[in-house]
């Protein structure tokens, strides 16, 4: 009977082409789809969940009282590490953590000629012990404890030395300024650690060349911790909570208090509202989460219609075959039959479709997804997908029409009503899925190039940054001045870090008048000559550095912001205390924003030092003469500084990175949208065929009593017109409410419109028609005495 049944409903499927094309690919696509976001979210789930040691991992967050508001930040005081495990006994290790050169720059090192760009921290001793990266070559407990001890990867180790063996005990030349002793290798890093790196050195070497984490109101690296395993956590966050304060004095006007986050959280969970760590990538996760379950229920919901469409004209086959003494069971199993060989089919062609699109689609996520075809899992989950879909499809015809009494059928008494109803309400959820991801894209998009477009407070078109490094710095003078006489650059500058992100803090400073209770945290600068003019900065009062006047080396420029929270009436000419070192306010910059978008713009403080032997050269090219000046700045690069690779970055190609999420998520939304809306106009185009069916006389009627093909096109659209203006009603504020808490981690932000909701209603009812009026042209023009034969 099996063999039987599989050969009818391989024929059934093969004499109706176009209904099996539509159910395939419909639910093929949704299949497709469905995959994609599942490898993109199972992915994201994996970063930093490989650590030995995961369940006692934990980095270290700071919480800022002031102001009547509670700040968050994972910047912590560059003592901490060894502080709390000195201090607190549940701390197995500890280990800070900052880069070695300025974020998103490589450092250059070189063994005789081999010269190349590596990215990598500065750590403490215990870090190689907290974290599972495999030391292949090399002692882990007593790797970083020496000075100018370097532990290298695998990649750098047979880059500079062809192999891990040769590797240690070697020198290697860092920045063309210092040997450093490889004493240790390490196993490149998997693609799932979410902090990448070549290289590590060690915290002592941080702390002698930076004499500012002494004082325990300056905040930058990051910091862990590794409890032991019979530590409570909870009692070690309270240990910890004031902690800096054995440290430095309280201030009522600014509580800082210390806290815990599990490190395999960290990846996903990163976003702080009021001081607490509230969510991150996580949104992104769920939420394309039930993007894929969405696609997938449309998809089957399609694959049921067009069934059910399709089984209505085979009623009379099914009473025939009733009455010539089929039973129940072998119809119902021939339902099945047919359902399941046509979801196979769909299942099969989804994978297709999956593994064609892999490629583009991580292209634009940054990932190396791959199909996970030798995972027994995998196939478990899809043979359950099968039977599943086979089971929702199939069980219309199967258990609805095979019920039918034949009589019933044969005189064509079939009532549907309750079962057209439940498809309708089936469609309208449909396009309340299609049109809260169109109304979401929209919102993203308009984000986006809200963030885009909006002037930051500096040009960042046709600016350049260039790493100081090697012997550029020592001979920057002679670069900036060569460089300001090639006609396509108008002006050079540097700068500690770079404009687009500032991360260093500063609670040291002090002015006349400050209350003696209040503590600011500022971020805080080290520039050279000319920056002002360089970034094209607006200067509310006063003016930039500048070389003709010799007290500047002892001067401070701050923002609108910073003046704001000094609760200066007229700042030019205060003296500002940073740290012991008094100096006057000599310019206001208007705010300008040199972090994302999401965080508002803090007090910022400036000083000059030329003299900064690390950071960014700025420099500002001429419109139309970029490329050239690029081709000019590599070979005063490569006169000036031979023995280090000519590096450069554009500054909107770095501001473009710190919304990197924001736009992948773009990039999804629109896809995925896209793919939604087809999937739920096959649905549409199934329901049409189906009402076209069942209306067929009285189309024949109408037209005979004189009805244009235009009036029963309209009769036909009306009814799905008002399924999707339901399904608009429906989904309008459901995705107001969605991407309105979307829109929250923005500091900056668009306004939800109301032209939005107009134009996804409209587009949605424009793709409804289009579907629909195919079916509703094809029944209107059918001979009325076609549509009233008898059968």
């Amino acid at each position: 009977m099996i063999r039987n049944n599989f050969s009818t409903a391989l024929r059934s499927i093969t004499k109706n082409k176009g209904f099996s094309f539509l159910n395939i690919v419909g639910l093929a696509l949704g299949i497709s789809c469905a995959l994609l976001i599942l490898l993109w979210v199972q992915d994201e789930l994996r970063v930093d969940q490989f650590h030995a040691n995961g369940d006692e991992l934990y980095q270290v967050y700071q919480r800022n009282f002031y102001d009547g508001k509670v700040a968050g930040a994972y910047q912590t005081q560059g003592l901490l590490a060894q502080e709390l495990k000195k201090n607190i006994p549940e701390i197995e290790y500890a280990s800070g953590m900052e880069y070695v050169a300025a974020p998103g720059t490589a450092s250059t090192f070189s063994v005789d000629d081999n010269v190349n760009k590596m990215m990598g921290f500065f750590v403490g001793a215990d870090f190689l012990n907290m974290f599972s990266y495999p030391v292949l070559q090399g002692d882990k407990q007593s790797a970083l404890t020496m000075p100018n001890a370097i532990a290298i990867s695998r990649k750098m180790a047979d880059l500079f030395f062809g192999s891990t063996e040769n590797a240690i005990g070697k020198t290697i030349r860092f920045e063309n300024k210092g040997d450093l002793q490889v004493t240790a290798v390490f196993e490149n890093l998997p693609v799932h650690a979410s902090q990448q790196f070549d290289f590590l050195r060690g915290w002592g070497d941080f702390v002698s060349e930076n004499a500012w984490v002494h004082n325990w109101g300056n905040t930058s690296p990051s910091t862990f911790v590794q409890l032991r395993a019979d530590a409570d956590r909870q009692h070690v966050a309270a240990k910890i909570k004031d902690f800096i304060y054995h440290y430095t004095d309280k201030n009522e006007g600014f509580r800082t208090e210390l806290a815990l986050q599990p490190y395999g959280e960290r990846y996903l969970y990163s976003n702080f509202k009021d001081g607490y760590i509230t969510g991150g990538r996580i949104e992104y996760v769920r939420l394309f989460s039930w993007v894929a379950a969405f696609v997938l229920l449309i998809a089957c919901i399609n694959f049921m219609n067009l069934a059910t469409a399709r089984s209505v004209k085979r009623a009379k086959e099914i009473g025939l075959r009733k009455t010539i003494g089929a039973s129940r069971f072998s119809l119902i199993t021939q339902f099945y039959m047919e359902a399941f060989l046509l979801a196979a089919c769909a299942l099969l062609v989804g994978l297709i479709l999956a593994f064609g699109f892999l490629p583009v689609f991580n292209q634009f996520t940054g990932k190396a997804l791959a199909l996970p075809l030798s995972a027994s899992g995998f196939w478990l989950s899809v043979f359950a997908l099968l039977i599943t879909v086979g089971m929702v499809a199939g069980s219309y015809p199967a258990l609805y029409l095979s019920s039918m009494r034949p009589i019933h059928v044969l005189k064509n008494n079939l009532r549907l009503g309750g079962v057209v109803l439940l498809r309708k309400g089936l469609v309208v959820f449909q396009f309340t899925l299609s049109v809260m991801l169109i109304l979401g894209m929209m919102v993203i998009y308009r984000q986006l190039g809200f963030i885009q477009t909006t002037h930051i407070g500096y040009d960042r078109e046709n600016l350049v940054y260039i790493p100081i490094e090697g012997d550029l710095v020592k001979n920057y003078q002679t670069f900036k001045t060569e460089a300001e006489n090639h006609p396509g650059i108008l002006s050079v500058s540097k700068m500690r870090n770079s404009p687009t992100v500032i991360e260093h803090h500063t609670g040291s400073i002090n002015w006349q008048g400050k209350d003696p209770n209040l503590m600011v945290s500022f971020a805080d600068a080290v520039v050279g000559y000319d920056f002002a003019e360089t970034l094209q900065l607006q200067l509310k009062e006063g003016r930039d550095f500048s070389k003709a006047f010799g007290a500047d080396s002892a001067a401070y420029l701050l923002n609108e912001t910073a003046v704001e929270r000094m609760g200066f009436q007229s700042a030019i000419g205060q003296t500002v205390d940073w740290g012991n070192r008094p100096g006057k306010i000599i310019g206001i910059l208007r705010d300008f924003h040199f972090n994302s978008f999401h965080q508002a713009i803090e007090p910022l403080i400036i000083r000059l030092d030329e003299n900064w032997t690390w950071g960014t050269i700025l420099v500002r090219t001429k419109a139309g003469s970029t490329k050239d000046a690029i081709a000019t700045l590599e070979r005063l690069c490569k006169a000036l500084n031979p023995k280090t690779p000519f590096t450069f970055q554009f500054s909107d190609l770095e501001f473009s990175k710190l919304y990197k999420s924001e736009e992948i998520v773009g990039k999804l939304s629109y896809y995925f949208a896209l793919f939604a809306i087809l999937i739920s106009c096959l649905g549409l185009f199934g329901l049409a065929a189906f009402t076209a069916e069942q209306r067929t006389k009285e189309v024949g009627i109408r037209k005979v009593l004189g009805a244009s093909v235009g009036s029963v096109v309209s009769l036909l659209s009306q009814d799905f017109v008002k399924l999707v203006l339901v399904a608009i009603v429906i989904a309008c504020p459901i995705a107001w409410w969605t991407m309105n808490n979307w829109l929250a981690g923005f500091a900056y932000r668009i306004d939800i419109e109301w032209w939005m909701f107009a134009a996804a209603g409209l587009a949605a009812v424009a793709i409804a028609l289009l579907t629909v009026s195919f079916q509703a042209i094809k029944a209107a023009v059918v001979n009325p005495v076609d549509s009233l034969r008898d059968e």
